[in-house]
């Protein structure tokens, strides 16, 4: 699968000789010659890595990152590609929210390795992330969220959380749920309703729509909008 980059660069010269370098080696570019331009591409379109120079017209690469990472929530890696060199420099680039920082002029090939690196960053990111419709469970740092907002769950129900949503949008026996949080040998018969009564309340009740459905004879499932 190949790699989706948008280059940002006011230089017609030197996005279009790197572009066919780019796509030499096996990525997809699109083209934006300023900030602006940047933050209109991003509403509409999914990129792997944003390449970005510092000093364009209308909307330079440091605003347009900020932006990005603070009003658009965009966490895409983005590398700066720019002659600034100073330790000023890089570390504002940094505090504005870039992920890498390489100085004109450069070796087309480190930039390729660079950006290898970042998509590969954001895919292992992406693993740790599950969204199902306004859910998104978070299963490094364990971390729910309904419609932007933090649920905070006992870990026996995080699990049970995770359990539906691997199935979803499939019912889950009541057997598979207990073996996969007790090893098929709960406390009392009663623990896993109580569990699923509390995940509801937790991830439905405060909400318009239900998540959580019982279905009869075959078990509990989590019921996805389209």
């Amino acid at each position: 699968m190949s790699i989706t980059v948008l280059l940002v660069e006011d230089d017609p010269e030197l996005a279009g000789s790197l572009a066919d370098y780019l796509m030499e080696v096996g990525f997809e570019i699109d083209f934006a010659f300023n900030g602006q331009a940047c933050l209109e591409l991003c509403k509409d379109n999914s990129y792997d890595v944003l390449i970005m120079d510092v000093n364009m017209p209308q909307m330079d690469g440091l605003s347009a990152c900020q932006i990005l990472r603070e009003q658009h929530g965009l966490s895409t890696p983005i590398i700066f590609l720019t002659a600034r060199d100073t330790l000023e420099d890089k570390l504002a680039g940094f505090e504005a929210g870039c992920d890498d920082y390489l100085v004109k002029p450069f070796a087309p090939a480190e930039l390729a390795a660079r950006l290898k690196v970042l998509a590969q960053r954001k895919s292992n990111t992406k693993a740790r992330l599950v969204q199902l419709g306004d859910i998104e469970i978070n299963k490094q740092t364990q971390q729910v969220k309904r419609q932007d907002k933090t649920i905070e769950l006992h870990h026996i129900q995080l699990r049970l959380l995770e359990t539906l949503a691997q199935y979803a949008p499939a019912p889950v026996s009541r057997e598979v749920l207990e073996k996969e949080l007790w090893q098929g040998e709960p406390p009392n018969c009663d623990t896993l309703r109580t569990h699923i009564y509390r995940l509801r309340m937790a991830i439905d009740k405060p909400f318009d729509s239900q998540l959580i459905k019982t279905i009869h004879g075959k078990g509990y499932r989590l019921a996805i909008p389209d």
